[in-house]
């Protein structure tokens, strides 16, 4: 991995940043930075454009995902606050923040679970499932333009390699499906 660096029309800034530790430390094996240092890139761009497409939808990226996974549970559209919290891989504290603005904004409302009288369930509202609708539309959107670049087999090939990293590094993360 420690070589030269590519000519400035095909090089990245991740690529700029790997030429600089080749110059810094060369005895490192900075190889597993190339692939790593992209994806937090990636994903802090993805983060930023999908926040600037969601807030005029009047909901963060924290809400959609609450909404989101509401959502694609299908109907009744309803979960516990733990089973969201477990999903979404957040504290209970995190939750009920979430929680209390999506209920503040008439996106969600907390009912007393007919099954265990000591818990409450969250559904999605009518107003949640239009506009879950409508973020759902705007964030994949934002997906399909940031891997417009690549061809179909090429985005199914690298879908392909990160599920075979997830498999092999995801089995034991909390909310990870378990075989």
């Amino acid at each position: 991995m420690n070589k030269l660096p590519l000519p400035v029309d095909q090089a990245d800034y991740v690529d700029h940043i790997l030429s600089q530790w080749c110059t810094a430390r060369p005895d490192l094996p900075i190889a597993p930075m190339a692939v790593f240092s992209r994806l937090f890139r990636l994903q802090a761009v993805a983060s930023r454009d999908i926040d600037r497409s969601l807030r005029p939808l009047g909901v963060n990226p924290g809400e959609f995902d609450v909404i989101a996974t509401l959502t694609r549970h299908g109907p009744p559209h309803a979960l516990s606050p733990q089973q969201l919290a477990e999903s979404l891989l957040l504290s209970s504290g995190a939750m009920t923040n979430r929680l209390d603005r999506l209920e503040q904004a008439g996106l969600v409302a907390r009912q007393p679970n007919p099954d265990d009288r000591r818990g409450i369930i969250v559904t999605l509202t009518e107003l949640g499932r239009q506009t879950a609708d409508a973020v759902l539309r705007a964030y994949l959107d934002i997906l399909d333009r940031m891997l417009a670049p690549l061809a179909p087999d090429r985005r199914e090939a690298l879908a392909g390699l990160l599920r075979e990293l997830l498999l092999a590094h995801d089995r034991h993360a909390p909310g990870a499906i378990k075989p």
